[in-house]
């Protein structure tokens, strides 16, 4: 069975450690951290990664690497007295991650266009590297795509800053799949047909309504 130009390009990415991709990548490190934080570049580095996102070789796409740096937060040093263990300077883990906080630098710096995905490239010992698919939605050529034009719409402003990327969506859990009734679609079809019922209410955060066995057998929720 013949393979596709992607899943040799998946293969090669796969194999970082390899004698031929280690060097590549080491050259790369060394570049990209000389560069700035927020580097446009004109070809995706992955683009099997990118046309799975939805990137289009048109205009009206952009694709930008973001440098990110790795680990903790800090504080600045507090001048009333306490003691070293108490000072709460070093410690501080960002509450994203790292991926997302790419797609919001990358947003800032584009503020006309939108996110539509982003994928990893690599990571050193100081820095993580994004490269980050961007769209405008107010340009002709993506209005007029069929397949695109859906982020023309209001709803999809700020995709980055609410959580709408594929990135975002992982972080509000809603991404996580432990089979069919893991899935958040499976969960808001029990929520509904609960509220259907009248075993839940918006307001009651889980809690459950004691109904007498007339009153079940009337609701049809009788076992």
């Amino acid at each position: 069975m013949s393979r596709s130009a992607y899943s040799y390009i998946a293969e090669a990415w796969r194999k970082l450690e390899s004698g031929g991709m280690r060097e590549l990548m080491r050259g790369r490190y060394i570049e990209w951290r000389r560069g700035p934080t927020v580097a446009r570049v004109e070809r995706p580095t992955r683009l099997d990664r990118a046309r799975a996102i939805g990137y289009e070789a048109k205009q009206g796409f952009v694709v930008v690497r973001v440098r990110v740096k790795k680990g903790g937060l800090s504080k600045e040093r507090p001048n009333s007295g306490r003691r070293p263990k108490r000072m709460g300077v070093y410690g501080y883990a960002p509450g994203k991650p790292q991926q997302l906080i790419a797609e919001e630098k990358a947003a800032r710096k584009f503020r006309n266009m939108e996110v539509l995905g982003s994928y990893w490239v690599g990571d050193d010992g100081i820095n993580e590297y994004f490269e980050i698919v961007l769209v405008d939605p107010h340009h002709p050529a993506v209005a007029s795509d069929p397949d695109m034009n859906w982020i023309t719409s209001p709803s999809q402003r700020g995709r980055a800053f609410r959580g709408k990327t594929m990135a975002g969506r992982r972080m509000r859990g809603l991404l996580g799949n432990r089979g069919v009734r893991g899935t958040h679609r499976w969960k808001w079809g029990r929520k509904a047909n609960e509220r259907r019922l009248r075993k839940r209410h918006e307001a009651s955060r889980g809690a459950r309504l004691i109904v007498t066995q007339d009153k079940a057998k009337e609701l049809g929720i009788a076992k």
